[in-house]
């Protein structure tokens, strides 16, 4: 059970509010516009009324206006208007949203400035909730297809199908696009053009940081050796390639888990363990139906049974400490998920370089 004295915290937009111990009620996943409004979803982050958005009083009253992506505005509309119209009775505002498909702001209304700081505190709480179930559009990379390990890789899928593809589970279709070899520092979902450039910003204001880190000069990495994440090597999902700078410093892992605790402070990112994992994915069953599939699908939660495991026994013994090859490493990026540019790699939508 909750500690009174240690809440749960909950961080929206980069603020943190207390989650209040409510007996909660969950959604199922939602159809078409069924999108119901529960009232202990939104109480139970209520806290002090937050000031960090600016509460104009006007000549009627109060009023303030937030920026939320068009696509999450039928989850504070509601199934026939029914979570707004309550959301307005229950904090006695007056909430205006933007057509849908028009980007701007919702407007929020009333006679008093508590009631106006109420209903901005619980449409943020359901913003969040629903935000959270939103499929991932951008992840922070480092590219690993430089040229020598992308011949490494092809030689690796090569020698894996003429001496393991036989194992179960082992075929073509599950290799990574050698272009699009890549280590994940974490996954972003950017809901409209304002997002990424948020995004983006916030990147550009890493870069002193991570230079501090580098000195300032490229890293030079090798990626060799493999490893799996599951307990039982005979029914794997995923297969990473191994990836370290080469005088066996720290320094990739502190640009990593730096940029997750900046995009993470600033709600941008959600933290998924305390240290990244420094590898990039060789072999992933989800490309079987989608070669463009990413470590996370599109709920965020890949479901066991729409993908087969491989047998990597064999792989693992037969290539443990394969070399794939060293390259000077120079940049992270802001990535587009599902997209490629001229050079086969992800589309960039930011980058900043070590040197």
């Amino acid at each position: 059970m909750m500690e009174v004295l240690r809440p749960v915290l909950v961080n929206i937009n980069g603020r943190i509010y207390r989650k209040n111990l409510v007996q909660e009620e969950s959604y199922e996943e939602e159809e078409e516009e069924d999108y119901s409004y529960s009232a202990a979803e939104a109480e139970q982050c209520l806290d002090e009324p937050c000031d960090a958005y600016n509460i104009e009083q006007t000549d009627r009253g109060f009023r303030c206006a937030i920026d939320v992506p068009s696509v999450l505005y039928k989850y504070i509309i509601g199934k026939k208007g029914e979570t707004r119209k309550r959301l307005e009775s229950e904090t006695k505002t007056s909430i205006n949203i933007p057509k849908q498909g028009v980007e701007g702001q919702i407007v929020i209304t009333g006679a008093h400035r508590a009631a106006v700081a109420s209903a901005l505190t619980r449409i943020e709480v359901l913003i969040d909730s629903f935000r959270r179930k939103q499929p991932f559009t951008h992840f922070l990379s480092f590219a690993l297809n430089h040229a020598q390990v992308q011949q490494g890789f092809l030689r690796f899928r090569e020698q894996v199908l003429e001496r393991c593809g036989q194992d179960a589970g082992v075929d073509e279709s599950i290799f990574q696009n050698p272009a699009k070899l890549h280590l994940t520092i974490g996954t972003l979902a950017l809901l409209n053009e304002q997002e990424v450039t948020r995004a983006n910003k916030l990147l550009q204001q890493c870069q002193d940081v991570i230079r501090d880190i580098t000195e300032a000069k490229p890293l030079p990495v090798e990626v060799r050796g493999i490893e799996y994440m599951n307990d039982d090597p005979s029914t794997v999902d995923v297969l990473y390639a191994k990836v370290a700078v080469k005088d066996g410093s720290d320094q990739l892992q502190q640009i990593a888990d730096r940029l997750v605790e900046c995009f993470a402070a600033a709600g941008l990112m959600e933290r998924e363990r305390d240290r990244v994992k420094i590898h990039g994915t060789i072999m992933n069953t989800l490309f079987r139906k989608d070669p463009s599939a990413e470590d996370k699908g599109a709920s965020g939660r890949p479901n066991a049974k729409d993908r087969e495991a491989f047998n990597a026994k064999n792989i693992l013994q037969m290539f443990d400490d394969f070399y794939f090859g060293t390259f000077e490493l120079n940049s992270v990026h802001i990535s587009q998920r599902f997209s490629t540019d001229s050079t086969g790699y992800y589309s960039s939508a930011g980058h900043v370089t070590f040197s």
